[in-house]
């Protein structure tokens, strides 16, 4: 049997909810580990802050962007996937976000 477009309408605004819930969640969670990181304290533009998180989230995929996590490759150590240092005159002196 079809659902009516209502029961749709409600049951989208629903996973809506769950949706913006859970980004929340995730947002904090993020945020709270940024902090103790220190990252509140570095002054730097957002797109700059928001390619280093991509390349902290292709590491964690293992490589691969579009993966979802499970094992990593074989024969890489954790070592061998840190991305570059930033030298620490990179990040320093931008005009941005406080």
């Amino acid at each position: 049997m079809k659902k009516p477009s209502s029961k749709i309408r409600e049951e989208i605004a629903r996973l809506q909810d769950q949706l913006k819930q859970a980004e929340t969640r995730e947002a904090e969670r993020i945020g709270r580990i940024a902090l103790k990181a220190g990252l509140g304290e570095i002054e730097i533009d957002e797109p700059e802050l928001q390619a280093a998180f991509e390349e902290v989230a292709t590491r964690f995929r293992g490589g691969k962007a579009g993966s979802t996590g499970g094992k990593k490759p074989a024969g890489r150590s954790p070592a061998s996937t840190l991305p570059p240092t930033i030298p620490s005159g990179t990040v320093q002196g931008s005009a941005g976000e406080a």
